[in-house]
């Protein structure tokens, strides 16, 4: 998918953004994943933005790759909220493969821009004093996206002034609802809030929502209201960080 000016407007020797994320088979999440490379190519109007998957979606890296003009330079830049196998790996074979890819940006958390994201998600919900807070995230088995996460609850705990623990989805312990049977045993009174650490809906927000809490924020993207500036911010820093030349003039 190209978005932004025509592809003629563009200058071909500048380096593309190839916006990769997860993937899923969720039409409300794959709406609010395409809003979002949309923003980012609105905001950068001279740079052809390619979206491309690592999983359940297509086209997948290799495709979105093979898309884009003959002997154009592309930056990968992943639409994941913690750096785990997808990126340490899998978009670094997929780079090497292409010979086209001239740099890979870290993940997009942690980052002080998502906790704000986080923060405002809590705020919509009516987050209390007396309530408890768990961060629930996808999980992975790479040790360093595990800790991204405690990074992310860790930032929050410190802006909130109370503790954020934290509960996985998938693939990493403790599970989300083991972490709010934990969170109501410790505190007792007031509710217990999942702040979900998930880019789109889909179906790990699904499974969030059936974690026993009492309340479970939106994901970082919802499926209606503007693409939150935040996020749109850290995509485009994410490449900037890659790329010196102009994005907007």
């Amino acid at each position: 998918m190209t978005t932004g000016v025509r592809a003629s407007e563009r200058t071909a020797t500048r380096t593309a953004l190839v916006a990769i994320s997860h993937g899923t088979s969720s039409p409300t999440g794959q709406a609010a994943v395409g809003r979002l490379v949309d923003a980012v190519s609105s905001r950068l109007p001279l740079i052809t933005v390619e979206a491309g998957f690592v999983d359940v979606q297509q086209p997948d890296v290799a495709a979105t790759l093979d898309a884009l003009a003959r002997d154009q330079p592309a930056a990968i830049v992943p639409l994941l909220l913690s750096a785990g196998y997808h990126v340490h790996v899998d978009l670094v074979n997929e780079a090497a493969d292409s010979g086209r890819v001239t740099a890979i940006s870290g993940a997009l958390g942690p980052d002080d821009r998502l906790v704000d994201l986080l923060i405002r998600r809590l705020a919509e919900a009516g987050l209390a004093a007396v309530d408890s807070v768990v961060l629930g995230a996808a999980g992975s088995s790479d040790a360093r996206a595990v800790e991204d996460c405690h990074d992310m609850a860790r930032r929050m705990s410190a802006r909130l002034g109370r503790t954020v623990t934290v509960g996985f989805i998938s693939a990493a312990t403790p599970p989300l609802s083991r972490a709010v049977s934990a969170a109501r045993a410790a505190h007792g009174s007031g509710r217990v809030v999942v702040s979900t650490y998930l880019l789109a809906p889909g179906y790990f927000y699904d499974l969030a929502r059936a974690s026993g809490a009492d309340v479970v924020t939106e994901p970082l993207l919802t499926a209606v209201g503007p693409v939150p500036v935040e996020l749109i911010e850290t995509v485009c820093d994410r490449f900037h960080g890659l790329v010196a030349e102009p994005a907007t003039s």
